[in-house]
């Protein structure tokens, strides 16, 4: 029917013009009229949007599909279907990316072919997708619009338009990847390569095959689209293509590492204690610990600077004990040296972990004395929620906070014989911050007295902020390196998406810039395809090959088990990975708090790390 209509388009137009020339204007209001019916005719079926399609509950790549019909980059059929298992013509495809990838760069003129009219559909997306490199034509000067497109033709369109170079060798990579990897065109190899390196290549159901004459389906598409654009890990990652990797796991470097916090656990309160946790972590061979020495707005070591601020020297237990002595643990003690002492006899390193960084309790002496140190939201208020607890943020642009800051850690750095010192997000500063005086007169005087936007997410706005927070790490870890220059840096954040867009803690760009020695992502996941695609993301991927990298893993909360199994098996994807090791929060969810007895869950940790080894080289 398309075809007819085609053929006939110019004809009956013609035959319009003449009769409205006998017959007058009105003539024209029905060629319109007829005109807007026949382009809805016209359309390709693909036209019409949907978010809920009725044929892809339970296919493999159904949260991908919908997500990307959400956005508007995919759509469905007339009759509510979507049609996964359909192919897709070379024009569709075209089509499909110059939505996906709007503002890619044009770099060639052209695109016009000689079998694509000026009047397809199809038209100027086939003429954009050739100008920005996603696609080319054939030999003769065609196009061929309506030809079904191979699964290898999608990926190299891909990494051709995102201008993807493989890093790798790319006969490893590619026999790494697919058992059928003889069969690949030379002509596509380097593109090949340079998708599965970008995770770009999706293949279900049996991930080693590449198949690559296969078509792409609309699926195949929607999942490749997914991959290139959304990085949330909405393909399972059994069906994403990576290279095995063949190098053993180093056996004798691994980082075992543990958090020990002041919360739902009392192992600080005492230096017995300190002496049992310390001896039972040495016997199941962990080999680092990072005590917290910073919340709540005090220190958990005795300091003249905390003292000097905050009126209170040293404090263990939190505010929410109340049942507790306020000043339980503290008496002629020093939780940290007792730390340090018997950790280093048992051969673990000590890294102080900076927990609560920038933030505090709302009702802290430290927010109460000192005011103009915080920072406040759009509307003014100063208080943030956490959980059920309020808190507030000092600002990290003002001087005195900063000056306050890095006081606190020199005198650790200084006093104590660490092995390094950690922070974590709240290094940084939640992104709806930052509207107080200091820092708007502070931006206006950078940007010719222009306001911040009022949009807390503006990417400048964002951008300002991560990068100043940026100049005042690399201020802290000059400091750090002028006292000690061996103390490391340790950095446990969130993954970058959430850790820049939530706390401006932008520890990529951190990362390259030297700035951190040793980097744990915490990926607290329980759904274990999405803790897997955490670990192969691209910024995660590129650290490794910089620094050891450590994934942090959640043994439990309070009222939060997680069993064994569980952790079992994250630290085995983390193995199987190549990653430096793993850390655990907390210590108290090690044993207590947990599904299992404490006695199987320490026989459990004992299978997990059965031989002493050491960390992993700086």
């Amino acid at each position: 029917m398309k075809q007819v209509l085609k053929n006939g388009f110019t004809a009956w137009a013609d035959g319009l013009v003449l009769f409205s020339r006998t017959f007058g204007h009105q003539a024209w209001y029905i060629f319109l009229f007829l005109l807007t019916a026949i382009a809805l005719i016209w359309q390709p079926m693909a036209v019409y949007s949907q978010t809920q399609f009725n044929d892809i509950q339970g296919h493999w790549a159904e949260s991908c599909i919908q997500q990307l019909a959400q956005q508007r980059i995919i759509n469905g059929y007339p009759d509510g279907s979507f049609k996964p298992n359909a192919p897709v013509t070379r024009a569709e495809f075209a089509a499909l990316v110059t939505v996906a990838f709007p503002d890619t760069a044009v770099v060639r003129s052209g695109g016009k072919f000689a079998d694509v009219s000026v009047r397809y559909w199809a038209f100027s997306a086939i003429s954009k997708a050739y100008q920005t490199g996603f696609m080319t034509g054939y030999p003769g000067g065609v196009f061929q619009p309506k030809r079904n497109i191979p699964r290898i033709e999608a990926l190299v369109s891909l990494a051709s338009g995102l201008k993807y170079t493989p890093a790798q060798p790319v006969q490893e990579t590619l026999n790494g990847a697919f058992a059928d990897a003889a069969n690949i065109p030379e002509y596509s190899r380097n593109a090949i390569a340079a998708a599965i390196e970008k995770q770009l290549v999706v293949n279900y159901p049996n991930v080693r095959q590449f198949n690559p004459t296969q078509l792409a389906t609309r699926g195949d598409v929607a999942a490749f689209l997914c991959q290139a654009t959304q990085k949330t890990g909405l393909v399972a990652s059994q069906y994403i293509a990576q290279v095995e990797n063949p190098t053993p796991i180093n056996p004798q470097a691994e980082l075992r590492g543990v958090w020990l916090t002041n919360i739902d656990s009392n192992v600080l309160f005492s230096r017995q204690n300190i002496t049992n946790s310390i001896q039972n972590l040495q016997q199941l061979n962990f080999n680092t610990i990072y005590p917290t020495v910073w919340n709540w707005g005090y220190t958990l070591y005795p300091s003249k600077v905390a003292e000097k601020v905050t009126g209170l020297p040293v404090r263990l237990v939190t505010p929410i004990d109340e049942s507790l002595d306020p000043d339980l643990g503290t008496k002629n003690r020093d939780m940290l040296k007792e730390i340090i002492a018997e950790a280093h006899k048992k051969g673990m390193r000590v890294i102080p972990w900076f927990e609560f960084g920038f933030m505090a309790p709302a009702d802290s002496q430290l927010a109460k004395l000192h005011p103009d140190w915080l920072t406040q939201n759009a509307q003014g208020d100063k208080i943030k929620k956490e959980g059920n607890h309020d808190r507030v943020w000092l600002n990290p642009f003002h001087p005195e906070v900063q000056d306050f800051i890095q006081d606190l850690i020199r005198e650790i750095v200084a006093n104590y014989e660490i092995d390094g010192i950690q922070f974590d997000d709240h290094f940084g500063l939640p992104s709806d911050l930052g509207y107080d005086p200091f820092t708007v007169k502070l931006y206006q005087q950078e940007h010719q007295g222009k306001s911040p936007p009022t949009d807390s997410k503006d990417s400048e706005w964002l951008s300002w902020r991560a990068g100043k927070i940026t100049d005042y790490l690399t201020q802290v870890f000059r400091g750090i390196k002028q006292e000690k220059s061996n103390v490391i840096i340790s950095i446990s954040p969130n993954p970058q998406r959430f850790s820049y867009d939530f706390f401006l803690a932008d520890w990529e760009t951190w990362e390259r810039r030297g700035l951190v020695e040793e980097l744990i992502v915490q990926i607290y996941r329980n759904d274990f395809n999405v803790f897997v695609s955490e670990l192969e993301q691209p910024e995660v991927k590129a650290a490794r090959s910089h620094i050891p990298v450590g994934i942090g893993i959640l043994t439990g909360l309070k009222n939060k088990p997680i069993p064994f199994s569980q952790i079992k098996q994250q630290v085995d994807a983390v193995r199987q990975r190549g990653f430096a090791g793993v850390s655990f929060f907390f210590y108290e969810t090690l044993w207590n708090n947990a599904p299992e007895s404490s006695q199987q869950r320490q026989s459990g940790f004992d299978s997990l790390f059965p031989t002493p080894v050491k960390v992993p080289a700086i």
